[in-house]
């Protein structure tokens, strides 16, 4: 999961492209980058660490342009400390691309052989990304080869990249001298958007993962782009759209709705509020099925992506909401954090309990899923060290019992509390007095509601059922072993600024 943004403006985006970084900072904290664009020459700063720590006014001053691209990083494939895979990635020829891109490239691995036997390019990193550019570079010169390039030549590439590549993308890349390009795998895995702001001078675009990004730009959401769709946009803010995927069948990732997105944001033209709401009341029939309400006094949420589910929940179940817990926003969000020792102490950090609203209480906590479980078993632990008489736990998505491969950072069966255990086995490891996890039908109902034409979502990692059809017990193993050959951060590493092209500071 990363966030992404691309403009195309007739006045500089540097600052643009910041804000609308800050408003996806949710969606990764690992790493940051922006590239402008002034004629055919591209300028480029990327780090590691949150926006407002990778970005000073030296180096904003250093993004000249009125074209653009940026990046929060949060690592699924490659190196999680490695500064050199900070996006976006850049290659030279044909033309000069730079991209970004959310998801993850499920045949990663084969394609980077392919591309060094066949197509002679050389990959220098573990990240997917890298493979994915230099794919479609390969592709536009295929494509635009003794001829001049257009919208129809890179529409051509992009279909190609389509039949090469597998997994889940939406990407957005700049074309040196030739506009801004954006484009989303055939199943519409990962989301992206499309808006628009009006001015004097002509239409400014934007394309962004959320689209909290465009409101909050001052951009009017124009349309999600579609699965397998391309978007062009040239200089001159003229814009060509074509279909390139043979199949193209809309999937998005349900985890998005259950904890990935904010929830302001409308995704496929499904509320990621609502969606939550719905599920917190399909959560309350299951609590109702499983126990009875009168044990429960209080329904408190684990801050803060649970908050509709509980609230709605709450309110089903006729019982007092209230927020026990206090959470402390200059800490990162553990689940994306690297390294389970780095999320495990993290915990106390993040979040106080207020002890009035445990103290002789039988509390019933809801999280919005639970992943590995040891975040669960430290709040779990909280509670009672506040006082609770007795701690159940909700969830308001179903186990996760399997690899994710799609761009979540949970890929290994081994890191998966649900994976091979009971759910008594579950409970005893969490240390709550009763365990209550949603349905993963009544899940998928509480999306599909609020779009009655959705063919279906990206639940793999609830219900095992990988729908791009291709992912093999090799690639499994290939995730595994990169996964667990990444080096550890050491603290205190001093983290360099990484640039390209900027002129003097």
């Amino acid at each position: 999961m990363c966030g992404i943004v691309g403009v195309i403006s007739k006045s500089p985006v540097n600052q643009l492209i910041y804000d609308a970084l800050l408003l996806l900072q949710h969606r990764g904290q690992d790493a940051a980058g922006i590239v402008t664009a002034m004629g055919t020459k591209f300028f480029m700063h990327k780090a590691r660490g949150m926006v407002r720590d990778v970005f000073r006014t030296r180096n904003m001053r250093a993004l000249p342009g009125t074209l653009g691209l940026g990046q929060v990083r949060y690592p699924t494939a490659g190196n999680a400390y490695s500064e050199e895979e900070a996006q976006p990635f850049y290659v030279n020829a044909p033309f000069g691309v730079v991209l970004v891109h959310n998801g993850n490239i499920t045949n990663a691995h084969a394609l980077k052989k392919e591309l060094f036997d066949i197509d002679r390019r050389h990959i220098n990193t573990e990240s997917d990304t890298e493979v994915l550019i230099n794919v479609l570079a390969h592709e536009l010169e295929q494509a635009a080869r003794d001829l001049p390039l257009t919208h129809e030549e890179i529409f051509k590439a992009v279909a190609a990249v389509h039949r090469r590549v597998k997994g889940s993308y939406a990407v957005i890349a700049l074309i040196a001298g030739y506009g801004l390009l954006a484009f989303r795998d055939p199943f519409g895995i990962r989301p992206l958007c499309l808006g628009a702001n009006e001015t004097a001078e002509g239409t400014d675009w934007m394309v962004a993962s959320e689209s909290v990004t465009l409101e909050g730009t001052g951009h009017r959401l124009v349309r999600d782009v579609e699965p397998g769709e391309a978007v062009f946009i040239a200089l001159d803010g003229q814009m060509h759209t074509r279909q390139c995927a043979e199949r193209p069948v809309l999937n998005p990732c349900v985890f998005e709705f259950v904890y990935l997105a904010r929830p302001d944001s409308v995704i496929d033209g499904i509320s990621v509020y609502h969606a939550r709401l719905n599920m917190g009341e399909t959560l309350a029939q299951r609590v109702i099925n499983m126990m009875p309400p009168s044990e429960i006094d209080v329904v408190i949420p684990i801050p803060e992506s649970s908050r509709p589910a509980a609230m709605q929940l709450a309110q089903k179940l006729g019982k007092p909401y209230r927020e026990g817990f206090v959470k402390n926003r200059y800490v990162g969000r553990t689940f994306i954090m690297p390294g389970q020792s780095a999320r495990k102490k993290s915990v106390r950090q993040k979040l106080n309990a207020i002890g009035m609203e445990f103290k002789g209480r039988n509390v019933l906590l809801v999280d919005d899923s639970i992943v590995r479980g040891t975040t669960s078993r430290e709040i779990v632990q909280m509670a009672r060290e506040a006082g609770a008489s007795k701690v159940f736990m909700a969830s308001a998505a179903p186990p996760v019992r399997f690899p994710n491969v799609y761009g979540i950072d949970m890929p290994t069966k081994t890191e998966l509390i649900a994976h091979g255990r009971t759910m008594d086995e579950i409970r005893d490891y969490i240390g709550c007095d009763a365990l209550i996890y949603q349905d993963v039908d009544a899940m998928k109902r509480a999306v599909h509601a609020l779009r009655p034409d959705l063919k279906g979502v990206e639940a793999s990692c609830f219900d095992g059922h990988y729908i791009t059809g291709d992912v093999s017990a090799e690639d499994f193993d290939a995730i595994q072993t990169q996964r667990a050959s990444q080096p550890q951060d050491e603290e205190g590493a001093e983290r360099t600024r990484l640039s390209l092209q900027s002129p003097s500071q």
